[in-house]
This record gives C-alpha cells, sequence and structure tokens, in this order.
C-alpha cells in the first residue's frame, strides 16, 4: 500500500483501537472502508461502520476496520481496483458506470464488484446565492455561465453525478468557472464569496450545507429545486434518481420543504473477498442500527427491508446469506453467477 494511502488510514474510536491490540497480530486481519471528504455523509457513515464492526468482530472473529477519506465515488473504485481498500461506499449512478461499463469505464466494466447493501439516499443539493436563483428552479443554473461554481473533486461522484444531472437538463456546465473543491473547502469559499454555488449531493443534514446556511443566513443562499419533468428528464438518462422532499428546519433559517431529486447510495466489496467477512459485516451493521443512527441521521432510513432495493449489481455471497436469513426474497439479477 502507497505510504500516501497509509497516512490516510484513520482508526475509528479509542475504544475499538484498545480492542485492536488484544488481536494477534500474525492472525488479524484488516478491512479498509474507503468514503469521501470529511464535509459529506459518507466520512462519518464509513467512520460509524468501521467502529461497530471492530468493536463487535475484534476478540471473536479478530477482524478489524478502518475508514478512509477520499474524493468520492471515482476514487474509490479505482482504490478498490488497486487493492488499496476492501470496501467502498459508491452513488448508484457511479456504480451503475462501474458496473455496466458507461461513461468513464467505457468498454472496461468493473465485473470485480458485489453489493453489500444499499444505505440511504444521495441527495441532490445545489446551492447558490438568491442573485443566482432567479425562478428557484435547476434551470437557474444557466445564470452560473460564467461565474465559479464549486462541481466537486475532480475524481468524485459529486462531479460525475453533478455533471449528469446538468447535461439531461440541457444546462451547459462547460460554460461555468467551474471549481474542483471538497464539501468543507466549498462551504469555506461560498462563505467567503470566492464561488456563488456548489454541488453537495449527500444524505441531509449535511454538515457542509449546514454550515453554509449557518455563517451565510437562508436569506442569502437556497437550493434550488426541481419540478416533476426536471426529474423525468434526469431518469430519462440515467433511472436511479427519484424525488426527494428535504423537510422544512432540516437547515438553519429553512422555512419551507425543498423538492429535489435523491440516488441511492451502496456498500461495495470485492468478489474475492471472503463470504464470512461480508456476511459478518453485514449482520453487525444491521444488528446495531442504532448506534449507526447516532452517527449520522442519514442512516435512520436504513431498513433491512430496503437492503437490497436500487442495487445495480450483484450482491456479494456473503451478505446473501445473512439477507436470506432474514427472510428477503433476492431477485435473479442480484444473485452472483
Amino acid at each position: 500500500m502507497k505510504q500516501s494511502l497509509l497516512k490516510k488510514v484513520i482508526l475509528t474510536s479509542v475504544l475499538s483501537a484498545a480492542l485492536v491490540t488484544q488481536v494477534s497480530a500474525a492472525k488479524e486481519k484488516k478491512y479498509i472502508i474507503a468514503t469521501a471528504s470529511t464535509g459529506g455523509t459518507y466520512y462519518p457513515v464509513g467512520v460509524g461502520i468501521a467502529t461497530i464492526a471492530s468493536l463487535k468482530l475484534a476478540k471473536k472473529y479478530k477482524m478489524t476496520f478502518s475508514a478512509i477519506t477520499s474524493a468520492g465515488s471515482g476514487e474509490n473504485v479505482d482504490m478498490i481496483d488497486k487493492g488499496e481498500v476492501d470496501f467502498a461506499i459508491l452513488q448508484g449512478l457511479f456504480g451503475s458506470m462501474a458496473w455496466q461499463g458507461k461513461d468513464k469505464y467505457e468498454g472496461k466494466p468493473r465485473k470485480n464488484l458485489r453489493s453489500v447493501s444499499m444505505l440511504w439516499q444521495n441527495v441532490e443539493q445545489f446551492v447558490v446565492y438568491n442573485d443566482i436563483a432567479k425562478t428557484g428552479n435547476i434551470m437557474d443554473m444557466k445564470h452560473m455561465y460564467g461565474k465559479k461554481f464549486s462541481i466537486g473533486k475532480r475524481n468524485s461522484g459529486t462531479r460525475v453525478s453533478g455533471q449528469t444531472v446538468l447535461s439531461a437538463l440541457g444546462i451547459d456546465y462547460n460554460k461555468m468557472d467551474l471549481q474542483f473543491l471538497g464539501y468543507g473547502p466549498s462551504a469555506t469559499a461560498l462563505q467567503d464569496r470566492k464561488i456563488e454555488g456548489m454541488n453537495i449531493p449527500s444524505g441531509p443534514p449535511t454538515s457542509a450545507v449546514t454550515n453554509a446556511y449557518a455563517t451565510i443566513g437562508a436569506d442569502k443562499i437556497q437550493h434550488l429545486e426541481f419540478s416533476d419533468a426536471d426529474v423525468k428528464k434526469i431518469q430519462t438518462s440515467y433511472p436511479v434518481w427519484t424525488r426527494y422532499v428535504i423537510a422544512k428546519d432540516t437547515y438553519p433559517g429553512q422555512k419551507a420543504d425543498i423538492h429535489t431529486v435523491a440516488q441511492p447510495n451502496l456498500l461495495v466489496v470485492t468478489k474475492d473477498t471472503p463470504d464470512e467477512t461480508v456476511y459478518l459485516l453485514t449482520k453487525t451493521m444491521y444488528e446495531n442500527l442504532p448506534f449507526l443512527n447516532t452517527v449520522h441521521k442519514a442512516t435512520k432510513v436504513m431498513d433491512i427491508k430496503k437492503a437490497i432495493s436500487g442495487l445495480p449489481m450483484p450482491l456479494h455471497p456473503g451478505a446473501a446469506k445473512y439477507y436470506k436469513e432474514q427472510g428477503i426474497d433476492i431477485p435473479d439479477r442480484l444473485i452472483a453467477k
């Protein structure tokens, strides 16, 4: 593993670290989960999964888990390909592209990927200054032409999902002065008026968006909304997005519901990962949802009944075994051949 990657590995809690010291180094199996930048939802949820898995599995099964930051879905696929990480959280769109061999994966489908679980929905959040939002609809992004807009890190799912959404609606993002920033830096740049808007697809409430509303004020910035016609156009391009409503009061000063769109996020692994490892991780996640719910509100929508919803690739046999034990009927398309 590269030294730069090693520096990114984090111990997910002091308690789990204490447990790790009890495990024989010679027999210990260490697994790494790739997430995204610290200002979004992937990172805290990934840390939560790694923490509870280490707490529950280190002593008896000699398995420990760590979460690392990354540029997001794009880099996560690359790292899992290179064997630098074992698990990764991906956007449904990116997972679908990688599995099918579309877009940046044209002609090179990642058939080594396997689904573990749908986690929560990734909500598109286009936040801009009011002088950009002439109508409050996503088509106002055309007023961003020539202006600085943060589309996400270059090798991130944030960038790809944002560009895919805009392209589906006939909005030319190449006419914008694109900035490639992570979630936290985007919020800071928006606050300093170094950019006029940002794209933060994540499970609400998202810390970067919360910080932006708290520091700038809901009277100066807003989310752009999507009409039903907008949703249909996006679905025609990639049928992974659905209507999503961010309830009022989710963010500081937000007085009304926000009508946007969302796609599923999922946890993936390689087909070569031992069945027992994936089985135990899946079982541990769902038997400890109350713990994950304390890590981030986005996980409150996690439900064993929704675990296989919207998955773009077959389940890993270890995950499938657990779901079958829970009485979940697995469709043929999700059974690994």
